[in-house]
């Protein structure tokens, strides 16, 4: 058995915050990072950086301006696969086989825009599409073929207690009824188990994002939790730790999101 330590972040930029995530890796040293909304076309991604810190097993989904996923390890891969959501052209999914085959599927989902109804919102109505696009991928899925971890940005908050006032945000999107629906579908699909609420109390507040609108968004703390961690029912007994490295947010030139990691003895 070995610990391994996986670490998912929304960096909004990667380019724009590459000294962070140089920062981020020395200081928490994750085996695995997988970032979202990197937004760089792949032969422009600042691989250099990563590998002379030990990162040489890259795997990019990249896109210009927009979007973007990458997995950044320390792990050699064995595979990779790229799969597109409903014909868009999004870059917004990456996965890798690691070693013992455990698949790692890194996601962002799309955020919703403002308005949360599918008839007057295209962003809104692209989200709740993507959302059942995957739960319908996940249900042909065999539960039991394979180890598999999913992490990213899901831009859904789903518990009473993923966000900062459960009644104020019920009509605010990230956590409305719908989206909340969506997700449970999207989990129940292949029977993900949430790693984060297997260590933080579901009756306890627990955030990932903080809005650049707050200016102290430490002291006001109306978070919500968009950033997940998830594995698979045969990967169920092997996590050993999972963080919130809140810190990261109140770096220097920060994204908006505080990246999550999880350890799993596997």
């Amino acid at each position: 058995m070995t610990t391994l330590t996986i670490a998912s972040w929304n960096i909004n930029s990667v380019r724009l915050r590459i000294d962070t995530v140089a920062r981020f890796l020395q200081e928490y040293q994750p085996d695995v990072l997988c970032l979202q909304e990197t937004k760089v076309v792949n032969d422009q991604f600042p691989d250099k950086m990563f590998r002379k810190l030990g990162y040489d097993s890259i795997a990019l989904n990249g896109q210009k301006a927009y979007h973007g996923v990458a997995i950044l390890s320390r792990v050699p891969f064995e595979a990779m696969d790229l799969r597109e959501f409903c014909d868009k052209g999004d870059a917004r999914h990456v996965a890798v086989t690691l070693p013992g085959d455990i698949e790692l599927h890194n996601f962002y989902v799309p955020a919703g825009g403002d308005e949360p109804d599918p008839a007057l919102n295209v962003k809104f109505a692209h989200k709740l599409a993507f959302l059942s696009e995957m739960a319908d991928w996940f249900e042909a899925w065999p539960r039991q073929s394979k180890h598999r971890i999913l992490v990213g940005d899901l831009n859904v908050a789903p518990l009473e207690h993923d966000v900062w006032s459960h009644k104020q945000m019920l009509k605010v999107v990230s956590h409305t009824p719908i989206e909340v629906d969506h997700l449970a579908r999207v989990q129940d699909a292949h029977g993900w188990i949430d790693v984060a609420r297997q260590f933080i109390p579901p009756e306890e507040k627990h955030y990932t994002w903080w809005s650049y609108r707050a200016a102290d968004w430490l002291a006001s703390n109306r978070g919500r939790r968009l950033d997940h961690i998830w594995v698979s029912p045969g990967l169920a007994d092997t996590p050993r730790a999972f963080t919130v490295a809140q810190a990261v947010r109140g770096w220097p030139k920060p994204s908006d999101h505080a990246p999550i990691l999880a350890s799993l003895e596997v």
